[in-house]
């Protein structure tokens, strides 16, 4: 039963693109951009002669005859493809395509050239939007909808990458949701579909001639097409495509908190019987998530009804949301679920000395004074001095750590300021080993830190039974 219903899903599989192909390549065009750039003035020095003497004369004209003019002159920089979405020559491509350049030149499949203006720029998802005029109406394709496909699906990739009329591509889907850390919404969908230099910007269809996905990154280690090739989805392009050709921006929701992701050790620092959802490592006072009472600690773990698997989950589904919209928050506090409503606002694209040490074995404490691998210091004016911590700044500070440590293991350092042991503040050794008491006397096997830097804050979930502690 298994084979034959393989077998009949198989059969329905084309046995050739070139009834579609026609119908689509005349939306796709090849996108040439250059800079002007200001060539410097060169000057060659003259051989000096008498006043009045012939060669003076000579090789004064000779040598200004040699330099070279001061004018602004285009100078090639990249090439690639995008695609035509409505007959007026709307067009979308990737940002990388058409950065920094001065002036963009579109060529249709038919050979026309037309210059080609900017109407906005999305750098965060590679997106960008130009507009071409014509006489004429234009060829174009419509966007579709992802959801629909399934990995192994067919795809087709098409493009224009050196202006000679397209290049076709076939391939299935690898997979979705693949996060290559090249931004802070990195959602792609992965093709097998080949790829090449000058595609990026191009669609991806599937086999109903729907754009599916914009095709804008490669992973190979030769350059070429391996196939591993990654499309910015359809359901993402289309919010970001209308806001760039209504007002030439976009316009995200904002929460106002710095997040990173619950692990399991954190997870059983908290209480929580599996790892999902975004710790929340800071909160702007003035921010929508702040003015509702979200705090440092918290895990979102639902926005607005949709599930917060995992942390690159929540900046997502925040950016998609509309500025001043009232949503609810499903957040994990005091080991249990609560819920906050937050009005979202909008994203602005322009955000040696005496310690006070505990001596002795008190319980929490290494028998050396130190707890799980940190000599631990209350802050005093020696220590802002020796670590050049701010007036502000309350807590306790990690004054030196066993190299051998978890806690070095994971990126902490001398100097780097405790704010919070197991949810709660700290400003003295006392209220990090009653933090620490309390975990154990709850059978915990870590302790959730909250450390803060210059430049950073995190949570970090130390154990109690490490080596080396």
């Amino acid at each position: 039963m298994v084979a034959g219903s393989v077998g009949a899903r198989a059969q329905e599989h084309p046995g050739s693109f070139a009834d579609l192909v026609p119908k689509l390549s005349p939306a796709v065009v090849h996108i040439s951009t250059a800079e002007k750039v200001q060539p410097l003035r060169r000057r060659t020095p003259i051989p000096r002669f008498p006043e009045g003497s012939p060669f003076h004369d000579f090789f004064e004209e000779f040598f200004e005859r040699r330099q070279f003019p001061q004018r602004q002159q285009p100078r090639p920089r990249s090439t690639g493809s995008g695609f035509i979405i409505d007959e007026t020559g709307l067009i979308v491509t990737n940002d990388h395509v058409i950065e920094n350049a001065d002036l963009i030149e579109v060529t249709l499949t038919d050979g026309v050239k037309l210059p080609a203006e900017i109407i906005g720029r999305d750098p965060k998802t590679d997106l960008a939007v130009l507009k071409i005029e014509s006489d004429a109406p234009l060829p174009f394709v419509e966007f579709g909808d992802e959801e629909n496909i399934r990995v192994g699906d067919w795809v087709i990739a098409i493009g224009n990458p050196f202006g000679l009329g397209g290049t076709v591509t076939a391939g299935i889907v690898s997979g979705f949701n693949r996060d290559i850390n090249s931004g802070p919404y990195d959602n792609f969908i992965q093709t097998d579909a080949a790829i090449n230099w000058g595609n990026s910007g191009g669609p991806l269809f599937d086999l109903e001639g729907r754009v599916i996905g914009i095709n804008t990154k490669i992973l190979s280690p030769s350059g070429g097409s391996v196939g591993i090739g990654f499309a910015i989805p359809a359901s993402i392009a289309v919010g970001i495509v209308d806001q760039l050709r209504s007002f030439g921006e976009t316009r995200r929701g904002w929460l106002g908190v710095q997040i990173q992701a619950v692990s399991d050790e954190i997870a059983a620092s908290l209480g929580m019987k599996t790892p999902r959802g975004a710790l929340v490592s800071s909160v702007e006072d003035n921010g929508p998530a702040g003015e509702a009472g979200i705090r440092p600690g918290d895990v979102i773990l639902r926005f607005d009804g949709e599930p917060v698997e995992k942390m690159r989950d929540l900046p997502r589904l925040v950016a998609e949301t509309d500025a001043d919209e009232n949503v609810t928050l499903g957040v994990w506090r005091d080991e249990r679920t609560i819920e906050i409503d937050v009005q979202i606002g909008r994203l602005e694209e322009d955000s040696a000395g005496i310690s006070n040490e505990f001596d002795g074995t008190e319980e929490g404490m290494d028998e050396d004074g130190s707890i799980l691998g940190m000599k631990l210091a209350t802050i005093d004016s020696a220590l802002r001095e020796r670590f050049n911590i701010g007036g502000n700044t309350e807590g306790v500070i990690v004054e030196q750590i066993a190299p051998d440590s978890e806690a070095f293991g994971k990126g902490v350092r001398a100097g780097n300021v405790v704010a919070q042991v197991g949810g709660k503040r700290v400003t003295s050794l006392e209220d990090v080993i009653g933090s620490i008491k309390k975990a154990r006397e709850d059978s915990r096997s870590a302790v959730l830190f909250l450390f803060t830097s210059r430049n950073t804050v995190r949570f970090i979930a130390l154990n109690f039974d490490k080596e080396g502690q």
